[in-house]
């Protein structure tokens, strides 16, 4: 499989990924932007591929991520990624679609799941890119009771997800997850957001928050000083108060 090393957070992280099929954007790295973790927490990445957002987070809060993977080719990468970065990362080779998966003791979780169910748009050509766009058997609620169940009371639930497939997963989250907050990622401030960040406290009892969420871009394009201060100096997205 063909590679390219880039670079995320200013050079900070170093991602070997695949040249074709799924690459990591900006997604990943507003997904661990947003998880509030320390140095001695624990975090699940579920769905992590070659790892970006499970380095991104180990790399800017020195926590150590659990990262779970099925497709063998991501897996070798995200391993190689953690060798590469030096951080606490460690990958699992696991289908989250099995019933039997399942995990429990962790901090946080987080993930970046597919956002289309079966029969919803056209199916990407490439299998990799197509596996991360398309959820097998049309739900993101495995996704969603596997994360919620794999944290102890009290921790965070972390998703980035496609704004106009928001009810869906929001429908998703049991009530033993409240508290949920939704911070939208305005492609330019007047536009309709493309992306959103969902935050849970597993047994929390917050009410829902609609956040004000920030705006990516300029009128003339480039990124604003807040979307540079996430993906390029490694701010933390809030969402929700202690």
């Amino acid at each position: 499989m063909a590679t390219t090393d880039d670079r995320l957070l200013g050079g900070r992280v170093q991602l070997r990924q695949p040249l074709k099929g799924y690459r990591a954007a900006i997604d990943p790295v507003f997904l661990a932007a947003a998880v509030p973790a320390g140095p001695g927490d624990s975090v699940l990445d579920l769905g992590t591929g070659p790892g970006a957002a499970a380095l991104c987070l180990a790399v800017r809060t020195g926590c150590a991520v659990t990262g779970i993977e099925l497709d063998p080719a991501a897996v070798t990468l995200a391993r190689e990624n953690a060798v590469t970065n030096a951080v606490r990362f460690t990958v699992i080779a696991a289908d989250i679609a099995d019933p039997a998966t399942s995990y429990a003791g962790f901090d946080h979780a987080m993930a970046n799941p597919p956002f289309l169910g079966e029969g919803q748009g056209t199916p990407p050509p490439n299998p990799g890119k197509r596996a991360a766009n398309m959820a097998a058997g049309g739900a993101v609620d495995r996704w969603v009771d596997l994360a919620v169940r794999a944290v102890r009371p009290g921790g965070t639930v972390t998703f980035v997800y496609r704004a106009d497939q928001l009810p869906g997963l929001l429908a998703a989250f049991p009530d033993s997850a409240a508290g949920v907050a939704v911070f939208p990622l305005w492609r330019r401030a007047g536009d309709t957001a493309e992306r959103v960040l969902v935050q849970a406290r597993a047994g929390g009892r917050a009410p829902f928050q609609l956040l004000a969420g920030l705006v990516l871009h300029e009128s003339a394009g480039p990124y604003t000083r807040a979307a540079e201060a996430v993906l390029r100096g490694g701010s933390a997205i809030d969402l929700m108060a202690d």
